[in-house]
């Protein structure tokens, strides 16, 4: 078990550790294969005609096909985990290797197989650094993937403090888990990465200008462009095929909304063959802001969180959203728009990566770095050290706390929202998306009661949420960036987006001219003929998922409100004999179900 089989597969079993995270079991001790750049370093400019270094023979050419294939491996039915696989007469790649988030069962594909043979896949181009389109790269390297990873320079830096973040933070976690597992006499486990393994696989990054032809492979090509989501963001463009009869499929990634301060708008070619196209926010608009408009919102919020009395938290995601949030707080704080007071980057990974924004972050269009004043000061404080967050337990009154993550399901947030989502005084701001299942999107939807680490939490605090800062275009901007890639010859297929999302965005698009039969919305690990034409459906894989699945509130979900509910019906009771009898009725239904035989080593403790 841990090392690859003969198919090249990494057979594993999932266990449950705390109430918040699984765990992916490795035989302690396995070889792994690593990446030996042949002759290079990392920063090729794109023009590495040796294909980025490899040299190796494929052994078993199980992957070579006539017509191109495109499946959807991951952000198929919900918004995480992008890993589209092209599968090629002259080579097989991934567009992204990302982390699922949200529900348990969603977030347990993390720790499964992948639905392909890694060894087989020749090189990754990835689109930008958020995790859930680059944190399984680590794995995948476990798993016997030992080709370049096509990045621009700020995803690169990026991704080597993202990866390591998340590497470390699993090894807390299951540090923790086997130490509840030694006094249950269970078997140590180990994390899917490690912090080592995850600056073991940046060997692999191979460095490309936006606008210039990568060569990939031959008769596979590729050119990143523009995606204005995040600093580093890019669509990508691959051509396929011989010169004279080449398909160009564009990949656009996560698209930025334009007109922002930080970064520049999305860009793209015109005229491909294929386009498969992010619907984050497909069925909604919202209105267009300028960043004084933008400025001005977040003014609004922090003066009505200063008169509630307490203070204000704001979930953020690590990369970019806390650098651009901080920005225009330290703005509106020293121009007197907003009520002065001290603000603390809560979050390793958002300290780290703001020195990434301050040395990559030059905006060509504004002659300056946007991002240059995020840096520690009188009134701004950076907590990298787990007893500095601890401390923030001992203040009162108005403060600002930026930390990670955005979807409120991991990192330092957690306990914060732990301590005070009970208390009347507090102002949570949520500033981004929500995946379904994930604790953001059950304050987002208005939980009068959540489960945290375990506990019971009330939510009596102020839950609001300000769209302006999102780093995603709405459905108006997705229609657009679409009609300006036009004409398109084959299919439109709408990827990254939950179920409503998509085909809202199906909607606009055909009412914008796009042919309804042309536009397709792939489910998780669906596979397309890319031949002449539009794009054609595969015979379906096995399922990882049911149908739909995946941006759905799961058993789990259901579970814990269970509980919540029928702790507040007991509280509730008139009197201890109506509680008892409560009790009675809820256990005949129990015992009237054929439940399995409890095995030894129980799955989920």
């Amino acid at each position: 078990m841990g090392a690859p089989n003969s198919d090249g597969l990494i057979r594993s079993r999932v266990v449950a550790g705390t109430d918040a995270e699984l765990i992916q079991i490795r035989e302690r001790g396995a070889a792994w294969p690593i990446f030996s750049p042949a002759g290079g370093d990392n920063d090729h400019d794109g023009q590495d005609l040796s294909y980025g270094g490899r040299r190796r023979v494929r052994p078993v050419p199980g992957d070579r096909v006539m017509t191109p294939i495109l499946s959807f491996h991951g952000a198929a039915g919900c918004v995480t985990g992008s890993c589209a696989r092209l599968q090629t007469q002259d080579a097989t790649i991934l567009i992204d290797c990302g982390m699922f988030q949200g529900s348990k069962t969603l977030k347990a594909l993390n720790y499964g197989e992948f639905p392909f043979d890694p060894s087989q896949i020749d090189a990754v181009l990835l689109t930008h650094a958020h995790v859930d389109h680059c944190g399984l790269l680590p794995k995948l390297m476990l798993a016997g993937f030992e080709g370049p990873i096509y990045a621009t320079a700020a995803t690169r830096d990026l991704c080597a403090v993202m990866l390591a973040d998340a590497g470390g933070i699993q090894e807390g976690e299951v540090a923790a888990l086997n130490r509840r597992n030694q006094r249950r006499g269970l078997a140590p486990v180990e994390p899917i990465y490690t912090e080592a393994d995850a600056a073991r696989v940046m060997s692999q990054f191979r460095k490309v200008k936006l606008g210039e032809p990568v060569a990939i492979a031959p008769d596979l090509s590729a050119v990143y462009w523009e995606a204005g989501h995040i600093l580093g963001s890019a669509s990508i463009e691959v051509a396929v095929g011989p010169a004279g009869a080449r398909k160009r499929l564009l990949f656009s990634g996560d698209l930025g909304a334009g007109g922002s301060d930080f970064v520049a708008d999305p860009q793209g070619p015109e005229g491909v063959d294929h386009l498969i196209l992010e619907s984050t926010y497909g069925d909604r608009e919202r209105t267009a802001v300028s960043g004084a408009a933008r400025r001005a919102a977040l003014a609004e919020e922090l003066k009505a969180a200063y008169a509630a009395g307490g203070p204000l938290l704001i979930p953020a995601f690590a990369l970019e959203r806390s650098q651009e949030l901080l920005v225009d707080i330290l703005q509106l704080m020293e121009d007197g728009q907003a009520p002065r007071g001290d603000i603390f980057l809560d979050s390793p990974l958002a300290i780290e990566a703001s020195k990434v924004f301050i040395e990559r972050g030059w905006n060509p269009a504004l002659q300056r770095n946007p991002f240059d004043p995020v840096r520690p000061s009188e009134h701004l404080r950076f907590l990298a050290k787990p007893w500095d967050s601890d401390g923030l337990e001992r203040l009162s009154g108005w403060h600002v706390i930026l930390a990670a993550s955005g979807m409120c399901d991991a990192g330092r947030v957690r306990k914060h929202l732990k301590r005070l989502l009970w208390r009347k005084e507090t102002t949570v701001l949520l500033c981004g998306f929500q995946a379904a299942g994930t604790l953001g999107r059950l304050l987002a939807d208005g939980a009068p009661r959540v489960s945290i680490q375990g506990d019971e939490v009330r939510v009596r605090a102020r839950v609001r949420q300000l769209d302006a800062y999102s780093a995603h275009a709405d459905a108006v901007g997705l229609t657009r960036w679409a009609l300006d890639r036009a004409p398109v010859a084959g299919s439109v297929l709408l990827a990254h987006g939950e179920p409503d999302s998509a085909a809202g965005l199906r909607d606009r698009l055909v009412a914008a001219g796009f042919d309804a039969e042309a536009i397709l919305i792939p489910d998780l690990d669906d596979a397309f003929d890319l031949g002449e034409g539009r794009a054609v459906p595969r015979q379906p894989s096995p399922a990882r998922l049911p149908p739909h699945a995946a941006a759905k509130l799961d058993w789990h979900n259901h579970r814990v409100a269970f509980q919540m509910a029928l702790n507040a019906a007991l509280d509730t009771a008139r009197d201890d004999a109506a509680r008892e009898a409560l009790l009675r009725r809820l256990t005949a239904v129990v015992d009237a179900v054929d439940a399995p035989a409890v095995p030894d080593a129980p799955l989920r403790t």
